[in-house]
């Protein structure tokens, strides 16, 4: 149990350290990755993933927006 408080203290801090702008994504991907890789035994690595999958994601829907935005003419 001490282990897992442990990990999740480092998670934290890490994430803590992160700046704001590179977080956006990182945390929600971060804590369902750790769950998951709890469950398997490897929560840091899961904890990893989970943020450079969900980073990933809201660069995504950051394009997409700013593309759709670029396409639509502004209305007044």
């Amino acid at each position: 149990m001490t282990r897992i408080i442990l990990r999740a203290t480092l998670i934290l801090a890490a994430v803590a350290m992160a700046g704001a702008a590179e977080a956006k994504g990182c945390i929600k991907g971060a804590v369902v990755g750790g769950i998951a890789g709890h469950a398997v035994g490897h929560g840091i690595a899961g904890a990893a993933a989970g943020c450079a999958i969900g980073r990933h994601e809201a660069n995504k829907a950051d394009k997409a927006k700013s593309q759709n935005d670029a396409a639509q003419p502004a209305a007044r």
